[in-house]
């Protein structure tokens, strides 16, 4: 990079040079510097070396982060984990070291809407009950559901979740080899059995109008758990988007894992590890910096984890 301090650097190495002839006056116009410019320069040496150390310090603690329980982040990502670990950093310091060090983060991609296509007995698709106020309700009022594919040995294996709309908590979720209605059941009877005490007649389960939803046996299942049914507009991702940017995060983070995938039990090794860490450790700016069980306590209890720096200030 051409910059001053490259030039004044370049002066200093050539000065240095015992066989050089060329004065401080002569080598200074030859790079196109002040001969006064470079001396406030060298002045400044000190400091400059002292800049240097503290931001390689601060760099190995936002390397740290980076890199907490394997899978990279974002500036905001790695500012939430430096408070975990007692570390007041703001982001734009966070950004500038990072640009400095070249250190990438991770750039979501955009994920087109696909339907799913499957020979499955059909009922009649339910209104959109939700119109996009997905948070605005508190917990366990919205969940959110879809599917997802997860490329393996040539194939495909299929991955279904429930996600509070509020909290963004992963309720309940089934990883699959096959494609039919029955592992959508599954996540559904998971998620009455573990959460179903936090449930009420009010929730609704929100989804696309995909086949697996639209089912008869889907359909009924959920009547049966006491919940209501929303879905979205045909043809519009935007109408269940908290689903689809999941879905896309969790591919961006596990991408590094795809190549040693060689089985569905490899699959589901870390899809387990990923939504334990996303539940309890991954955390999220709108959140209140905190991750979505931890989020979930405190919203329900008022009481704001003791362990990590409170979220006040622009940091």
């Amino acid at each position: 990079m051409d910059t001053a301090g490259a030039r004044f650097e370049a002066v200093r190495e050539a000065l240095a040079d015992k066989k050089n002839i060329p004065t401080v006056k002569e080598l200074c116009e030859l790079a196109g510097v002040s001969r006064s410019g470079y001396y406030r320069w060298i002045r400044a040496g000190k400091a400059r070396d002292l800049r240097e150390t503290k931001d390689r310090e601060d760099f190995e603690k936002i390397l740290e982060a980076y890199q907490f329980r394997g899978y990279a982040k974002g500036v905001r990502g790695i500012h939430m984990r430096l408070l975990r670990m007692g570390i007041r950093m703001n982001v734009k310091k966070i950004r500038r070291l990072m640009r400095k060090y070249r250190l990438a983060c991770p750039i979501r991609k955009p994920n087109p809407y696909r339907r799913l296509h499957k020979s499955i007995q059909m009922g009649s698709t339910a209104e959109n009950l939700v119109n996009r106020k997905f948070e605005t309700h508190g917990p366990r009022a919205i969940l959110l559901t879809d599917i997802t594919y997860i490329p393996l040995n040539g194939a495909f294996c299929y991955l279904s979740t429930i996600l509070d709309a509020c909290t963004k908590q992963v309720l309940a979720y089934v990883l699959s080899e096959s494609l039919e209605v029955d592992f959508v059941l599954e996540t559904v009877n998971l998620l009455v059995k573990n959460h179903g005490v936090s449930l009420n007649r009010e929730t609704l389960i929100h989804s696309d109008q995909g086949a697996h939803y639209t089912s008869l046996k889907f359909i009924q299942l959920v009547k049966d758990s006491n919940l209501r049914q929303s879905m979205s507009r045909r043809g519009n991702c935007w109408d269940n988007a908290p689903q689809e940017s999941f879905f896309g995060h969790m591919k961006d983070e596990l991408a590094g894992e795809l190549p040693g995938w060689t089985s569905f039990e490899a699959v589901k090794t870390s899809i387990d590890r990923w939504m334990d860490y996303y539940n309890n450790d991954r955390y999220q700016w709108d959140l209140a910096k905190l991750s979505p069980n931890e989020y979930y306590n405190y919203i329900t209890t008022g009481e704001y984890p003791v362990d990590m720096l409170p979220p006040y200030g622009s940091n």
